[in-house]
């Protein structure tokens, strides 16, 4: 009984049922809601969705989302937005409701959990890969940065595609913390940054600076998770101490030596130190390690762009003149900084400084 008066608490849409409870963030609950039997055929809406909901009162955040999902629209790698609509609970209280696409496969965090720590096969890695790179190109082009790119914010869907060579593809989600990658003149540096730490880029830490780069860093740190099964830094570290390795010129993610050729160079190219030397998301959909994938619905990257990118280039060489992270013999990288403030305010398993 108690669980139904939770589940019920902010009351059925127009055409929906609230069903049960798919997750809980920070800035509201998920439900699984079905669409009512009485709904003409003609309904725009498919037969489940996901709704994002939070009380009227509190639901500033959702709204923002909502607004950011309207300008990002058409885009087959991130989740597709319904519309929104109020509702009212049996004790009264009126609720914002996100309608949001029905992620049926899960998170990747809990594909690459099933893992038991082995990591994804490197080809289901791939077409997950491009198909993020494709996500974030959309996002960045339309002006946008997402702040919070991990596992758990990106689900899995059904594949139907006529050429799928998966069973499952990835989509972008949780929106709450994007933001227009533009700053106004008066307000250059953000009073705090956005995001969880584990997949913070070093400028993020060190000068409070987020950008499309700062999604290309959280990209290699989802890679890097989706082949190893392990998350770039220790899970069992504090916010503190995740916050200094990232910021410290001593402290580097580990790249394995047992993964490809084409996946350590991918992730170098991620994992550059400066982010005005990090390729783009663009770049990155020409990289060798994607290369090689049958073509799925998409349409097929400008070949163009392969004629502008230096693959071949010598990290060392890099190196040499200040511009990436440093190299060992075991494949890690440093990437320098000065440390920040040791003040910190947690909140949940974002973090504001």
């Amino acid at each position: 009984m108690v669980q139904e008066k939770s589940v019920n608490g902010y009351g059925d849409g127009f055409s929906w049922i609230r069903g049960s409870m798919l997750g809980k963030g920070s800035f509201g609950s998920v439900y699984l809601a079905t669409i009512k039997k009485s709904r003409s055929k003609q309904s725009y809406f498919p037969s489940a969705m996901a709704v994002k909901s939070a009380e009227v009162s509190v639901s500033g955040s959702i709204q923002k989302e909502r607004e950011i999902f309207s300008n990002i629209q058409g885009c087959p790698d991130i989740i597709e937005c319904f519309g929104e609509e109020t509702t009212m609970g049996d004790n009264g209280v009126m609720a914002y409701n996100l309608l949001l696409e029905y992620g049926s496969g899960g998170t990747l965090a809990t594909r690459i959990k099933k893992s038991n720590g082995k990591g994804l096969p490197e080809f289901e890695a791939k077409v997950y890969t491009r198909s993020l790179l494709r996500g974030l190109n959309h996002i960045h082009q339309i002006g946008y940065v997402h702040c919070d790119m991990k596992p758990d914010n990106i689900l899995l869907v059904p594949n139907y595609g006529r050429n799928a060579i998966t069973e499952f593809k990835t989509k972008i989600a949780d929106f709450g913390l994007a933001k227009r990658a533009k700053t106004s003149k008066k307000r250059k540096l953000e009073a705090y940054w956005r995001g969880t730490p584990m997949y913070l880029s070093p400028e993020a830490v060190r000068d409070r600076v987020q950008k499309a780069p700062c999604d290309v860093w959280a990209l290699g740190c989802i890679v890097l998770e989706m082949l190893t099964g392990k998350p770039v830094w220790d899970k069992g570290l504090k916010v503190e101490e995740i916050l200094r390795k990232i910021s410290s010129d001593k402290e580097c993610p580990k790249i394995p030596n047992e993964l490809s050729k084409e996946a350590k160079d991918f992730l170098k190219r991620c994992f550059m130190r400066r982010p005005m030397y990090r390729m783009t998301c663009e770049m990155l959909l020409s990289h060798p390690f994607l290369q090689g994938l049958e073509n799925d619905d998409h349409e097929e990257v400008d070949e163009e762009l392969e004629d502008d990118l230096d693959l071949d280039v010598d990290l060392d060489e890099v190196e040499y003149i200040g511009i990436a992270c440093c190299e060992s013999d075991d494949d890690e990288f440093s990437y320098g900084s000065e440390l920040l403030a040791e003040d910190w305010f947690s909140y949940d398993d974002r973090i504001c400084i």
